[in-house]
């Protein structure tokens, strides 16, 4: 059996795909070939259990208000598989569960999210994820503000 056909098991399967970055563009290309809808949840700047929700739900553009809790985040996961054709898959980018201030409102996160992958399966509907480890967090320097979650004064870059 090739490593694709196990990786498009997997999709289908559903929960926590362990990948690495290198196969990123694969999954991504896999996923939307299965009409599954991907999203990437930028986690880099994220220093708090609500940074890490907010960052789900602009990645999932969820609509409706977020209340900014667990059962929120399983209630916005689960109605936005459910209004898809076939499911989501999420990568997870520098999900820092390294860094004390979210180690364990990481594990939750993801525990939350294997309880989606549970519910929908039962929907015929699916829901996996892949969660890119970011370490702790550099530690602030002295005199220096750390960058803002939504980017403060970066000035947009545009590619051709």
């Amino acid at each position: 059996m090739s490593q694709s056909l196990n990786l498009q098991e997997l999709l289908q399967q559903g929960g926590l795909i362990n990948a690495t970055d290198a196969q990123k563009s694969k999954i991504f290309t896999m996923a939307q070939a299965a009409e599954i809808t991907v999203g990437e949840v930028d986690c880099d700047r994220a220093r708090s259990c609500s940074a890490v929700l907010r960052a789900i739900v602009k990645a999932v553009d969820y609509p409706d208000f977020f209340g900014s809790d667990l059962d929120a985040l399983y209630d916005c996961l689960c109605d936005t598989v459910l209004d898809q054709k076939t499911g989501l898959y999420l990568w997870f980018d520098k999900l820092h569960t390294g860094d004390p201030a979210l180690e364990t409102h990481a594990q939750a996160i993801l525990s939350v999210c294997n309880d989606v992958a549970d519910f929908v399966s039962t929907k015929d509907k699916m829901f996996a994820y892949t969660v890119i480890h970011a370490g702790k967090h550099p530690d602030a320097e002295p005199g220096v503000a750390p960058t803002p979650y939504s980017g403060g004064d970066v000035e947009p870059s545009y590619e051709d």
